[in-house]
């Protein structure tokens, strides 16, 4: 027997379940536990006025581009040693559809 073909995967609706809790994606948003991901792709690590990042993220000096973001998704801990965030996406087509959704916000 043959499996069903799977679904496209809904990045809106994996942002939503697994990333807004902690992240906002408007600037006009206040920040929540991380800052705003709006615009984040092209912007430098550790820069949004008005967020406190950790001292390894504000010494980070790189700019977030989809290599970034996906190293920090699946380990945040490796990419900016230090790093506080706990979330972990070990399936790397989500943070792929993450990724892609974060870059139609910009």
């Amino acid at each position: 027997m043959a499996l069903p073909t799977a679904k496209p995967l809904d990045a809106a609706s994996l942002f939503k379940q697994q990333c807004a809790t902690c992240h906002a994606t408007s600037l006009s948003e206040p920040p929540r536990q991380g800052p705003q991901l709006a615009k984040i792709v092209g912007r430098e690590a550790g820069t949004q006025d008005g967020f406190r990042y950790s001292p390894g993220l504000a010494q980070a000096h790189f700019v977030w581009n989809e290599d970034r973001l996906d190293a920090w998704m699946a380990n945040p801990q490796v990419l900016v040693p230090g790093a506080v965030m706990a979330y972990r996406q070990s399936r790397p087509e989500v943070r792929a559809a993450i990724i892609n959704y974060l870059k139609e916000l910009n």
